[in-house]
């Protein structure tokens, strides 16, 4: 058989503004602004001729119900690609942090495994091309809207014009490699539940965008906590069990939000205040709830 690894990092949301109305998905999207995390999604791909094609998705070596991004991919690559009709492909991805938690896991899996068909059939598309597969399959399977064209590039990056990669724009935050992400986990939220709810768009909308426009008048790492506490209360969110973590995280001076979307706590930290803040977390949640990894300033990428 032959194989074709890639990694897309994983990213979280602290703010955006919904822009879906175009027709046309690639111009479809948001503005927003988020972090790529060194933990992500590697995806495997394995294809051999066969008499008849089929397809096998495996999430953490299990078979599972939700592969629908992961058949939406592989069919838009069928439907443009009639060399790899009559194949065995068998993916398998490995999700590093926790599933429909805010961590964008569904544009990581489309992007990783968008790259790594590319590869493995040698269809010779650039990475913008790939990469715009995989932000269709999120807008139509309403995952995502933006997750994917940071995800491609990563860093903490400022999404100023919505659309797939070659038609979005994003700007990067200065960040210092001394900064960590660090988010304590607790249950997943529904991001195709909030993307489709109208309440929750209108609060999104009239807010979003606002602190969009305020980041790339000033863009830096306070700024981006600090905007995304102030959209996290605004859209009304925010559980019992995070208002908690909050209020703690405030009382000693830290700048903590929640990820959109995703029952969770999130700040970006340098590592000198973290064992700080790992002690706040751990009176709130077992150690299992708690993930620590560096900013991804490369973004997504085939793997030899």
């Amino acid at each position: 058989m032959k194989e074709a690894k890639a990694f897309a990092p994983c990213h979280i949301t602290g703010f955006f503004q919904i822009l879906d109305q175009p027709a046309n998905p690639l111009y479809a999207g948001s503005r927003g602004a988020g972090v790529s995390l060194s933990q992500g999604v590697e995806t495997t791909v394995r294809v051999r001729k066969a008499v008849k094609g089929s397809l096998q998705v495996r999430i953490n070596g299990f078979g599972s119900n939700s592969v629908e991004v992961s058949k939406h991919v592989v069919d838009a690559f069928l439907s443009r690609f009639k060399q790899m009709e009559n194949f065995e492909i068998i993916v398998e991805h490995h999700v590093e942090v926790p599933i429909r938690a805010g961590f964008g896991t569904s544009g990581a899996g489309a992007l990783s495994l968008a790259l790594a068909l590319n590869d493995v059939f040698g269809l010779d598309m650039s990475k913008i091309e790939t990469a715009q597969i995989a932000h269709v399959t999120e807008v139509e399977c309403k995952t995502g809207l933006g997750t994917v064209i940071a995800e491609a590039f990563g860093g903490v990056e400022v999404r100023v014009k919505p659309g797939a990669p070659g038609i979005g724009e994003i700007k990067h935050v200065p960040v210092t490699k001394d900064y960590v992400m660090t988010c304590q986990t607790f249950n997943s939220l529904s991001t195709r539940k909030f993307l489709t709810d109208e309440k929750t768009r209108k609060r999104i909308n009239e807010f979003g965008g606002k602190l969009v426009d305020k980041l790339i008048e000033e863009p830096n790492v306070t700024n981006f906590m600090n905007f995304s506490r102030q959209f996290a209360e605004h859209v009304g969110l925010i559980t019992e069990k995070i208002r908690r973590i909050l209020n703690a995280a405030d009382n000693a001076n830290f700048i903590c939000s929640m990820p959109m979307f995703g029952e969770s706590v999130f700040t970006l930290i340098k590592q000198e205040s973290l064992k700080e803040l790992l002690k706040i977390f751990r009176e709130h949640g077992p150690d299992r709830r708690i993930i620590v990894c560096e900013i991804d300033f490369e973004g997504a990428r085939l793997l030899k």
